[in-house]
């Protein structure tokens, strides 16, 4: 059951990354793409509540966000901040795939849906694709 509870906490601190993240990508975006970015904030908040409540009910206390998260490189202009995004969904799907690997039923069901969606998202803002979304940066 550590493993499990390990994993879920694991995808939780991504998404409240990702939350942070989501907020310095759509400041330097405008338009269809700053829409884009916003659909991913609401994306990664719902799942951050969701996996707070499934790690409760596992009967642990979710970790809880940073005040602030070190970006992997500056994000001062668009193109920046579309290959944040794209990093910060590789992120999230690997933290989804170790959920996927060490569970069953419904939460594995649950991480699979949310390491889709955030390969979906992860190619729409990198312009291209990788074979095994989720394990990329593990090769």
């Amino acid at each position: 059951m550590n493993a499990v509870i390990d994993a879920v906490q694991a995808a939780l601190a991504a998404e409240h990354a990702a939350v942070y993240g989501y907020g310095v990508i759509g400041g330097h975006l405008t338009g269809a793409r700053q829409a884009e970015a916003r659909q991913g904030y609401d994306a990664h908040r719902a799942r951050r509540d969701g996996l707070m409540r499934t790690v409760a009910d596992l009967g642990a206390s979710p970790v809880t966000a940073a005040a602030g998260y070190e970006l992997p490189f500056p994000v001062t202009d668009t193109a920046s901040a579309l290959r944040l995004a794209a990093y910060v969904e590789e992120r999230v799907a690997g933290a989804y795939g170790d959920v996927v690997r060490s569970t069953v039923g419904d939460l594995r069901r649950d991480a699979t849906g949310a390491l889709r969606d955030a390969a979906v998202r992860a190619v729409r803002w990198r312009g291209g694709s990788v074979a095994f979304p989720g394990l990329a940066e593990r090769g």
